[in-house]
């Protein structure tokens, strides 16, 4: 007899369920038989606005989607295992996704791995080599123990590092420590996006969104010198996470036509439900985001504690019905 978890999976994703299933427009698809990919960054993953969009565009489009898009996005995290002095005023250090990462690669079973690392793997500090080769050995790591797991991966350039904001709270370059962020960190994440980048070369699956998050950021500051996409120079706006989403809907075959609204709300009013899709999705992924992390565990104090994964799959069906009585064509 299946466990509870179990027959809940059954019944939101059950094999005739599970693939993205082509035909719809006439497109292929990349989700052919993908049960659930998994998101996996820092906190601009967690808040998880790109991931929400994609999904409701993806269904919205394609009624037969049942893939589940998983965000386990964990805010303050590194893959490169490195920390700042004094983090969060020497309250705690960087989680480090090393920790976490083989109890959700068995706990979740992802058939596909989505991973968003950078922004703090620099730890706001000038370039500097020792650094740069721990943000490589992480993601060398990550993708071994995921490919290990028979899932493939998609890697994403790290967003946007903007000054303007904060620029009294930033640093110059030649200190011996940093504690507040240093002015051109940004060019430390170009450097890292272009070695992430170059690996396409070896046949690694890479999309670029730190090149139109710079260059979004530089066209709307020809016009208008204040204009933010972060008011904390990191956290993007909604604005950002829908660059980041057009970008990764672009790469799963969506046509441009479908993206060229200039807010995520806009594209998907104008694609069928994707108003109200928009809003369960959210409240699925919400709910499922803070189960997980709950149940896979993670060194991250101040974090919102989930409800039981049983008890989060439960709810999480009942929205999922929701869904299917939503997009389902009406005879």
């Amino acid at each position: 007899m299946k466990s509870q978890r179990g027959w809940v999976a059954a019944l939101v994703f059950g094999a005739g369920l599970l693939a993205f299933i082509p035909g719809a427009r006439g497109e292929e698809s990349p989700f052919e038989g993908v049960r659930r990919v998994l998101f996996l960054g820092d906190s601009i993953t967690y808040s998880g606005q790109y991931i929400e969009y994609v999904e409701t565009a993806l269904r919205a489009r394609n009624p037969s989607l049942h893939c589940e898009f998983l965000n386990l996005g964990l805010p303050s995290e590194t893959v490169s295992g490195l920390t700042e002095p004094g983090h969060a005023g020497g309250q705690f250090s960087r989680p480090d996704l090393h920790e976490r990462l083989e109890r959700i690669l068995e706990q979740s079973k992802p058939e596909w791995i989505v991973i968003c690392y950078g922004m703090n793997d620099g730890i706001y500090s000038p370039l500097d080599d020792a650094r740069f080769k721990k943000f490589q050995d992480g993601i060398h790591f990550v993708r071994a123990r995921a490919q290990a797991k028979g899932a493939k991966v998609l890697h994403l350039t790290p967003p946007v590092f903007d000054p303007l904001p904060i620029m009294a709270h930033t640093l110059p370059a030649g200190l011996e420590e940093y504690r507040q962020p240093y002015q051109g960190y940004n060019e430390v994440l170009d450097r890292y996006s272009e070695w992430l980048m170059g690996q396409k070369a070896q046949g690694w699956d890479v999309l670029d969104i730190h090149g139109p998050l710079n260059q979004y950021l530089a066209k709307q500051r020809s016009t208008d010198p204040k204009f933010l996409l972060a008011g904390d120079g990191v956290h993007m706006n909604s604005t950002g996470h829908w660059i980041m989403a057009r970008e990764l809907l672009a790469h799963w075959k969506v046509p441009a036509a479908d993206l060229a609204a200039p807010s995520g709300e806009e594209a998907l009013a104008a694609m069928p439900q994707g108003t109200a899709l928009l809003k369960l999705v959210q409240k699925r992924q919400r709910l499922l985001k803070d189960a997980w992390l709950t149940a896979t565990g993670h060194t991250r104090p101040g974090m919102k504690q989930g409800v039981s994964l049983e008890q989060a799959e439960r709810q999480a069906a009942d929205i999922e019905a929701e869904i299917v009585g939503l997009v389902t064509p009406k005879p």
